[in-house]
């Protein structure tokens, strides 16, 4: 195993089958019909991002005068590791039974906390996986937590229902979960919830949170979110931040 004191920290580069190496595999599909000519422009356009020795390992026709590639070559740049720089989640997530009893002992009622999947996108595998009592990879959902009411409102659910229900319930805070973003369709339906927040008098009121395959920490926040999550987050993450930001912002 390499051993990470000996790597120049300041010139980090892709590694393959030797430190330094410089190689990358990566994949995409071009607009031409499958053909030498396509896999020698394959090559022509990892040269211009910069690989060297680029080659074709598979290309497949995908009918319609479109070739799939998957292609391998070496980079020549590098990064300086030491000077990056991430705007994420600054907390100490807790598990389950953790969560449990930081509410017991700090906010000393239950914890409202209505979700969904809001505008157009029908995809509640996201937030079944946060909010629903089975949970997702063996971490158990939000319904589960002792001391935490969850309210699962599924998909395609207006932003003007979602902020409703959660006037409704007195919830202390609003969980929304987007999957389809293509051409950036989560953007304007993200900033819409917040604008209808305000406009009720409540963003203050509640804790705001969103996730999905494209959402990060840093878009959340520009967008008016208290915190975003993206893949590999499970309902003690979720929870952790809510209810430790619930303190934090006095709103026990």
């Amino acid at each position: 195993m390499t051993d990470i004191a000996k790597i120049d920290l300041t010139k980090v580069k892709p590694y393959g089958d030797t430190m330094n190496d410089g190689m990358m595999q990566l994949s995409f599909t071009l607009p031409i019909p499958y053909s030498d000519e396509a896999s020698e422009a394959a090559k022509v356009l990892a040269r211009k991002m910069g690989l060297d020795e680029p080659a074709v390992v598979c290309s497949k026709d995908l009918g319609i005068g479109y070739t799939y590639f998957i292609m391998y070559g070496k980079c020549q740049h590098t990064v300086d590791f030491t000077t990056i720089k991430v705007n994420k989640i600054e907390v100490e997530i807790m598990d389950k039974y953790e969560v449990e009893k930081y509410i017991k002992e700090n906010i000393q009622r239950d914890v409202v906390i209505v979700g969904a999947c809001t505008g157009t996108d029908a995809h509640t595998v996201g937030i079944d996986a946060i909010m629903n009592m089975k949970g997702f990879h063996g971490h158990y959902g939000l319904e589960r937590y002792k001391g935490i009411e969850a309210f699962n409102m599924g998909s395609q659910v207006p932003n003007e229902v979602l902020v409703a229900k959660a006037i409704e319930m007195n919830a202390d805070a609003i969980l929304v979960s987007q999957v389809v973003t293509q051409k950036d369709v989560h953007i304007p339906n993200m900033t819409q919830l917040v604008e209808l927040l305000e406009a009720e008098g409540v963003r203050d009121k509640m804790v705001i949170v969103c996730g999905g395959p494209r959402i990060s920490h840093e878009l959340a926040q520009e967008l008016g979110y208290d915190a975003g999550f993206g893949s590999d987050t499970y309902a003690e993450d979720v929870g952790t931040f809510i209810v430790t930001e619930m303190v934090k912002r006095k709103l026990v």
